[in-house]
């Protein structure tokens, strides 16, 4: 066991390496790639594939990101000692990238005190000074270990997608271990990842010497559709694009005034018409009602707590004092003959979530009448109304709530103001879920492609061999291609190329 590491031996340059492009903090070279998952979790820990490299290179990649757990390095959960073994196979990987000509970036996806998962680490890397110290020792081993590598070939992506968090506090532990990194290795290529999962600059880092990295997972509804461990998995709405106006999940109560409002529908409502509505998740307590001008044509009255009761599952939240309980119930009303405009409005409690409307019977839908799903996301926003013309279709649909146009605004402007201050800017996650429908999937993400060559991005795909990937990606709506032992998907990959 040891807690320092052997200075790592310089790889011969292959001419392929020394024709990538030479990368500077003020402007990252248009990079292309993906992201290999081997060292990404320690419980499904692997040593890099030789082939992964061998085949990127091959089909016209340049650039492979390495999200890591640093679990997976230490001994015996002793976060200061060291395994040279598994050191030994990211050494490997740099090799490859030098031997294919691929960039490697090096990423801590969980860094000692820091995961974007949950739980979080304990003690926390943002509050404990210790924690702060480790963690610029993992750095700086790496920097020592690495010195002699090129920056056209190696950089350090710190830390993965911070979230919502005082930008202050965010910067002061970068600085730590931007200065642990330099005083190993002072011209090392440092690459930070964007505020608020990456979705926002760090301002406050422009002056520090390294570049950024933005996300291409906009909209969340469409690349994290029915993804188990994000905030759409019970999403039911198949996502389209462009993507035309849905309805936030959520209604607020009286405990949330500022978002509180109903969801309005608006005729003509069809003769002997049913509304039903099912409540997922409730929190604390909902009072709901429908209502038809001054009817109030349906009130129900959800009261959460501890087992038993009438929920699916309940959870008690230390934090806010409450429960939390998954109803999943179907509310039904009749709406009089004549009715033009129907509220689901909760009257009093906290919030709940909408899993779906329904509307029977209605023009052209058969038996089971009109279903509308919400946007699974939606936490904040205020509630839509939804106009309906004589052929049942939405009227405000002909206007696109989210396009290419609306990617280049929230995603791409405001990276390009802190570009144009002199910070190189770079894409280091993006793809969509494998739920998402094939050709929806295509089109959004050539949209993404033509933004980002207009912007001069470098991108990674998250992944290469995977549920988001050309290779082995699972998705049932994908005629696949058997290519060297795998399922490639080749109109993806044809994408790619031309991206």
């Amino acid at each position: 066991m040891t807690s320092l590491v052997l200075a790592f031996s310089v790889f011969p340059v292959l001419a392929s390496a020394a024709s990538l492009p030479e990368p500077s903090v003020e402007k990252l070279p248009r990079w292309r790639g993906f992201n290999l998952l081997e060292k990404f979790n320690v419980g499904r820990e692997e040593p890099f594939q030789e082939s992964d490299f061998q085949w990127i290179s091959e089909l016209g990649f340049n650039f492979v990101r390495l999200p890591m757990d640093y679990r997976c390095w230490i001994q015996e959960g002793d976060w200061t000692q060291f395994d040279e073994g598994t050191l030994k196979e990211i050494d490997q990987a740099v090799n490859w990238g030098q031997k294919y000509g691929i960039h490697v970036s090096l990423n801590f996806h969980r860094a000692p005190g820091y995961t974007v998962a949950q739980p979080p680490e304990d003690p926390s890397l943002w509050e404990d000074e210790e924690t702060q110290r480790i963690c610029a020792l993992h750095w700086a081993t790496f920097a020592r270990r690495y010195k002699d590598i090129p920056n056209r070939q190696l950089s350090f992506n710190l830390l993965n997608e911070p979230g919502d968090m005082e930008e202050k506090v965010h910067d002061r532990v970068i600085v730590k271990l931007v200065d642990a990194i330099r005083k190993e290795d002072p011209g090392r290529l440092i690459l930070v990842d964007g505020l608020s999962w990456c979705a926002l600059p760090c301002e406050g880092l422009k002056h520090a010497g390294v570049a950024q990295c933005t996300r291409g997972y906009f909209p969340g509804s469409l690349t994290h559709h029915q993804a188990s461990w994000s905030g759409y998995k019970d999403a039911q709405a198949v996502p389209e694009w462009p993507m035309y106006p849905s309805f936030p999940s959520y209604l607020y109560g009286s405990y949330k005034k500022e978002w509180s409002s109903p969801l309005v529908l608006k005729g003509p409502f069809p003769e002997m018409c049913r509304l039903s509505f099912v409540v997922g998740t409730v929190s604390t307590l909902a009072q709901v009602e429908v209502r038809s001008g001054n009817n109030v044509l349906l009130s129900e009255r959800f009261i959460c707590g501890e087992d038993p009761g009438p929920w699916k599952e309940t959870t008690y939240l230390e934090k806010w004092d409450c429960y939390q309980c998954v109803f999943d119930k179907e509310c039904e009303t009749l709406l009089p003959p004549g009715t033009k405009r129907v509220e689901i409005e909760m009257k009093e409690g906290d919030w709940l979530r909408l899993k779906q409307v329904q509307l029977r019977p209605w023009p052209g839908c058969g038996e089971e009448g009109l279903l509308l799903y919400p946007d699974a996301g939606g936490w904040g926003k205020k509630q839509e109304r939804l106009v309906f013309a004589n052929d049942g279709k939405l009227k405000q649909a002909n206007k696109p709530e989210c396009d290419q146009e609306t990617l280049w605004r929230k995603r791409i402007k405001p990276w390009k103001r802190l570009e144009r201050k002199g910070v190189g800017v770079m894409v280091g996650e993006w793809g969509s879920y494998n739920k998402t429908p094939h050709d929806v999937t295509l089109a959004w993400m050539r949209d993404c492609l033509e933004n980002w060559d207009k912007a001069g991005w470098g991108w990674a795909l998250w992944n290469f061999r995977g549920s988001f990937g050309i290779l082995d990606s699972g998705r049932e709506d994908v005629e696949y291609e058997s290519w060297r032992g795998h399922a490639l998907d080749r109109k993806m990959l044809e994408l790619l190329q031309q991206g």
